[in-house]
């Protein structure tokens, strides 16, 4: 089996997208109609995947996509808590539908409902809604709900300990995935997307927060950031702060994904980072859509660049499928009953 770790609904039909401008603008002008939640069928909801995701799920040979709503739709940084949270929980409520259609090719990841400066409250129960009603296996979290300006605490403050105590009893890891910005200084996928990857990395370096949640899990996507390329500056900055080695302090608790669209790329992740923490990924559909002209395959077709490292047939089964039952308990649980 191929699970995709990483895949985002970025193709939910238009009537959700509008629903979203109608409650900004309400938001901005509160004269404005109060917009009611979109109606969209289940037929809209087939077209929107089956012509995309899983036409491209079913062309490049995945059979599982660990699904979540439009990462840059997630806007944390617009409107209020009390937006973040309507929006986040339609988005959610989209991707249940989603994956009740499609049970064997799509399960749910949820988007939570964070504010800049705003407790994690709100996100605990939507965590714990989104797990033990509708089914799903973990989240995305912001380290960034400003959008771009930096203002929460690191990842390793106390401010985050609620949510990590919930994500612990419910046995979930988060995605470690900012959203849209609003800071002309950092493009959102290029920049600030890479950016957040490796700040997460270096902020789980600077504390000791595994000591205090061993069994907490974090996916950085994107092949961590640009933390595969500048390892041994993060085993010497380990070294200088006393930290221990990566492999003790961090690595037993953080993941990446394969989401590096070239070969060269994931040549460097695979020698770089250890194979058990390697989870496979497409992003698809997501921020490289295009076709790489020196190679004439899609860019984000991460399957091609995986096959092309020849690697064991107990290592492709932990990347394709080993790893991220390991790291989902909840998706292992999900796929046993299937079986069953």
């Amino acid at each position: 089996m191929i699970i995709d770790c990483h895949g985002h609904y970025t193709t939910a039909p238009e009537p959700h997208q509008e629903f979203r401008r109608q409650q900004l603008a309400h938001f901005d002008d509160p004269s404005l109609s109060t917009p009611r939640a979109a109606r969209i069928s289940d037929d809209q909801i087939r077209d929107s995947i089956e012509t995309n995701q899983l036409r491209l799920q079913r062309e490049r040979g995945a059979d599982l996509t660990i699904f979540s709503p439009r990462a840059s739709a997630m806007a944390h940084h617009l409107g209020d808590s009390k937006v973040s949270q309507q929006w986040s929980g339609y988005c959610n409520d989209l991707i249940a539908r989603v994956t009740g259609l499609y049970p064997e090719n799509f399960i749910g990841v949820c988007q939570l409902p964070q504010s800049p400066g705003v407790s994690i409250i709100d996100s605990i129960t939507e965590l714990e809604r989104c797990v033990t009603e509708l089914g799903f296996i973990g989240c995305n979290l912001n380290p960034d709900p400003s959008g771009g300006h930096w203002t929460a605490r690191p990842l390793i403050d106390h401010d985050w300990y609620p949510l990590y105590e919930k994500m612990v009893e419910l046995d979930v890891p988060a995605m470690i995935h900012v959203s849209g910005s609003c800071n002309a200084n950092f493009h959102a996928t290029g920049a600030h997307y890479i950016n957040a990857d490796t700040t997460a990395f270096m902020q789980f370096l600077q504390g000791d927060l595994f000591k205090d949640f061993p069994s907490l899990r974090f996916i950085i996507p994107h092949g961590g950031g640009a933390v595969p390329y500048h390892w041994g500056r993060y085993r010497g900055l380990a070294d200088m702060l006393q930290q221990p080695s990566l492999a003790e302090h961090v690595m037993k608790n953080v993941f990446f994904d394969t989401c590096v669209y070239h070969q060269p790329g994931i040549n460097l992740l695979f020698e770089v980072i250890d194979i058990e923490n390697i989870l496979f990924g497409s992003e698809m559909v997501g921020a490289v859509r295009g076709i790489d002209p020196e190679t004439g395959h899609y860019f984000d077709d991460t399957r091609r660049y995986v096959e092309a490292l020849n690697l064991s047939d107990e290592d492709r089964y932990k990347v394709y499928e080993g790893n991220a039952r390991r790291v989902y308990p909840r998706l292992d649980l999900a796929l046993r009953a299937q079986d069953q």
